[in-house]
Parts: C-alpha cells; sequence; structure tokens
C-alpha cells in the first residue's frame, strides 16, 4: 500500500499535495482499491468556491457511486480533464496522473487538521 510521506491525508482517503495556496487532490491508492475498477469520475464544481467537507464531485466504479468531499475551503480551479477519457489513471496512478483537482485554498490554516502519512497508515491498518 502506498502512502506517500510528502503527502497529507483525510479520513475520507484522500490526498492533498499543498503548494503555496494551491491543493491538489486526489484519491488515496487504498481508496482506489476498495473502489475497484474506476470508470468515470464527474467534477461538475470547477470556478465554485466551496466550503470545506462539501461533496466536489463523484468518482463511479463498477460496483459502486462514492461522493469526494473537500478537504480544505477554497476555489476549485482547474479538473484534471485526462479523467474524461482515462478515469483508469486513478486505478494506475492515483498519486500522479490519477490527481483529481486544483483547489485555491480560502483558509490555508485548514490544512493543519489534516492526517500525515503515519496517521493516515493506523486508519488503515498498514
Amino acid at each position: 500500500m502506498n502512502v506517500p510521506s510528502n503527502l497529507k491525508y483525510t479520513k475520507d482517503h484522500e490526498w492533498i499535495s499543498i503548494d503555496g495556496d494551491i491543493a491538489t487532490i486526489g484519491v488515496t491508492d487504498f481508496a482506489q482499491g476498495e473502489l475497484g475498477d474506476i470508470v468515470y469520475v464527474e467534477v461538475e464544481t470547477v470556478d465554485e468556491t466551496l466550503d470545506k467537507d462539501e461533496i466536489f464531485g463523484t468518482v463511479e466504479a463498477v460496483k459502486t457511486v462514492s461522493d469526494l468531499f473537500l478537504p480544505l475551503s477554497g476555489e476549485i480551479i482547474e479538473f484534471n480533464d485526462s479523467l474524461e477519457t482515462e478515469p483508469e489513471k486513478v486505478n494506475s496512478d492515483a498519486f500522479g496522473e490519477g490527481w483529481m483537482i486544483k483547489l485555491k485554498m480560502s483558509n490555508p490554516d485548514e490544512a493543519n487538521d489534516l492526517l500525515d502519512a503515519e496517521a493516515y497508515k493506523k486508519i488503515i491498518g498498514v
């Protein structure tokens, strides 16, 4: 189970990479493994400002559809368009080409509430 130590995590199995006031967000290796083969990623909230814990999109796998919860407040400034035609990137490269959105954080202090790799590993039992 891949849990990169340079990222932050949520209990909802999302990873966050922070660069200045921009956060890149995706689902973890654990999450994509639990979901199975991902067939569709929908994010219709680009250019919207949402609060932490609001739903920003959905991910559809062969067996289920799951909501995606925003780990930080801010404006969604970009969606990984390649996921429209290649949603399987989430399965094959969850922490790289499978990223989902970029967010301009409105309250960077919220990042202090995110989990580090060790805390996330405890949640998933690794």
